[in-house]
């Protein structure tokens, strides 16, 4: 057996897992970045991903991956960065298990981080929203459960992941209304709400009638929303002559600012 089988299982149990406490969404990034790794040194070197030696993970083979993730997955350079880091990550990790591959180890962990351009963050005026707010049907179940997200999105800026990570017992009505998440990095996060707001979600809550530890918002099957579907049911109601509306939350997914 490699030093690398070895290395990739205790850096996900102990250094992840154990020690980081990581998030379900950090060990899936983290995953999936590594498998595209070992799938692609494995084409390049010919060798079967369980025979895979650190040294067979070397800088131009690193290098290579990443121009493979922009150029053939046609990923971004955030995206890029962030796979990046994830293996300086594993590495970092097998430097203190393996310094008989320092060598290795100190060329990747020298890679840089791409550079890039970073877009101006925008908002839309009331008019805007006000627009977009009309577009849902809410005559209709799905058309109220829309409603109330995506106003409940604007006021509070909650990504998307902590927007469909709510659970019903995150709402508080009463004095001092707020709803309260767990944010990025594990942060609890604690966001006042408008009596405009209070009025609508309590509405909602009891239309849709589930226990406390369900989501806030749900499919008419009863299971979570995806961000995908967060993101499709957004540009379901973007209408195409509005330019601005056209970009809203596609990059982030923060829907506080809408950001373009």
């Amino acid at each position: 057996m490699t030093a690398l089988a070895p290395t990739l299982q205790a850096f996900f149990t102990e250094r992840l897992i154990r020690q980081r406490q990581a998030s379900p969404h950090t060990l899936a990034a983290y995953r999936d970045t590594l498998r595209l790794l070992l799938v692609f040194a494995s084409a390049r070197k010919d060798v079967e991903p369980s025979k895979l030696d650190i040294d067979d993970l070397d800088a131009p083979l690193i290098g290579a991956f990443l121009d493979h993730l922009e150029k053939q997955r046609e990923n971004s350079a955030r995206t890029r960065n962030a796979r990046l880091a994830a293996v300086r990550s594993l590495f970092r990790y097998a430097a203190l298990r393996h310094p008989e591959h320092a060598a290795v180890i100190e060329r990747v962990l020298a890679i840089p981080r791409k550079r890039f351009e970073r877009r101006i963050v925008t908002f839309l005026i009331e008019p805007e929203l006000d627009a977009l707010f009309r577009a849902s049907d809410r005559s209709n179940w799905t058309g109220r459960r829309d409603h109330t997200l995506l106003t409940l999105a604007a006021q509070t800026g909650l990504r998307a992941s902590e927007l469909i990570g709510l659970r019903i017992s995150d709402v508080h009505l009463g004095t001092g209304a707020h709803v309260s998440c767990t944010g990025k990095g594990r942060k609890l996060r604690i966001t006042p709400i408008t009596s405009g707001m209070v009025a609508l979600l309590r509405v909602w809550l009891p239309e849709r009638a589930g226990q406390p530890t369900e989501p806030l918002f749900v499919t008419q099957s009863g299971t979570s929303l995806s961000r995908d579907a967060v993101e499709h049911r957004l540009a379901k109601y973007v209408p195409d002559r509005h330019p601005r509306l056209s970009v809203v939350g596609t990059e982030n997914h923060q829907y506080a600012c809408f950001a373009s």
